[in-house]
C-alpha cells in the first residue's frame, strides 16, 4: 500500500463506558482499484473519507472499490458517505464506487445505510467487478491553460465519438468541452484533467481542475451583457451537467444522450 493518510484519532463517547478515541486510517493502493480503510468511522471522519475516495476517483478512471472490511462505522453520517460519494460520481466519465465487506453475500447490501452501493463480501469479488468494466472505452488527456487546450480537447472528443461510433454526438460534445476547457484557461488558470467516457448510448464528459471556484449558471444573459454565454452553451447541448468540489479543485461533467440530437 502506498500513500497512506490517517485521519487525526478523534474523541467519541460511549454510552456505557465513557470516552474513547475513534480513528479511521485510509490506504490507496496505487497500483489497483483499491481503497482500504480501517479503524473507527463516525462523523467528524466522514468527510475526510469523502475526500480520499473523490480524489481517488478523479485520478484514476474505472471503479474505485473501498474495502470495509476493517472499519467499524458508529455514525449515520459515516454510514451515508459511500452512497453520497457514488451519488456524487455517477455522471462522471467511467467512474463508481464498489464495496468490499464480508457482512454481505451479494451485490445487495443488507444495510440501508449502503443501499444503492454495489457490494461483494470478498476483495477478489469486488475487484473481478473492476476487471469486467470496458476501460478501454475511456479517453484521458492532460491539458495546460493554454491557447490550443480547447482544440486538443476537441481532438480527443472526435476520437472518442468515431471511436465508439457516436457520430451524431460529436458536434455537441466538441462545443461542450471546448467551453468547459475555455472556462478553465480563462478562470481557474490551472493544468486540467480531460476525461470523456461512453454509457450505453450516452457520452459523458468531464473537466478537472485545481480550483476550488465552481461555475454558476443563472439563466440566459441579457443581451448587454458581455460574456457568460459558456454556461448557456453547455446547458443548451447537453442533457445535464454539474460540478463536484474535489480535494485540491472540481470536476465540471456533462451527459450528451443521441435523442436529444435526434429531436
Amino acid at each position: 500500500m502506498a500513500d497512506v493518510e490517517r485521519q487525526n484519532a478523534l474523541a467519541v463517547t460511549d454510552a456505557h463506558n465513557g470516552p474513547i478515541m475513534s480513528s479511521c486510517l485510509v490506504e490507496v493502493d496505487e497500483s489497483s482499484a483499491v481503497v482500504r480503510l480501517t479503524g473507527v468511522l463516525d462523523a467528524a471522519g466522514a468527510e475526510a473519507v469523502r475526500g480520499a475516495l473523490l480524489a481517488r476517483l478523479v485520478a484514476r478512471p474505472g471503479p474505485v472499490v473501498a474495502d470495509v472490511t476493517g472499519l467499524r462505522v458508529v455514525d449515520p453520517a459515516g454510514r451515508s458517505v459511500f452512497a453520497d460519494v457514488r451519488r456524487e460520481v455517477a455522471d462522471w466519465p467511467a467512474a463508481d464506487l464498489l464495496l468490499c465487506d464480508p457482512a454481505v453475500d451479494g451485490p445487495a447490501h443488507p444495510d440501508a445505510a449502503f443501499a444503492g452501493v454495489p457490494a461483494w463480501p470478498t476483495l477478489d469479488g469486488a475487484l473481478a467487478a473492476v476487471a469486467a468494466s470496458p476501460l478501454a472505452a475511456v479517453l484521458t488527456a492532460e491539458l495546460t491553460p493554454a491557447v490550443g487546450a480547447a482544440r486538443q480537447a476537441r481532438e480527443l472528443v472526435a476520437t472518442g465519438c468515431e471511436r465508439w461510433g457516436m457520430a451524431t454526438l460529436a458536434d455537441p460534445a466538441c462545443i461542450a468541452i471546448t467551453e468547459m476547457v475555455n472556462n478553465v484557461v480563462a478562470h481557474a488558470r490551472t493544468p486540467m484533467t480531460v476525461r470523456l467516457a461512453p454509457q450505453e448510448s450516452t457520452l459523458h464528459l468531464a473537466v478537472r481542475d485545481h480550483s476550488p471556484r465552481r461555475p454558476t449558471f443563472a439563466g440566459i444573459s441579457p443581451p448587454t451583457r458581455a460574456g457568460g454565454r459558456g454556461l448557456l452553451l453547455i446547458d443548451t447541448v447537453t442533457r445535464r451537467w454539474g460540478s463536484s468540489a474535489v480535494p485540491d479543485g472540481k470536476v465540471v461533467w456533462c451527459v450528451l444522450h443521441p435523442d436529444d440530437e435526434a429531436a
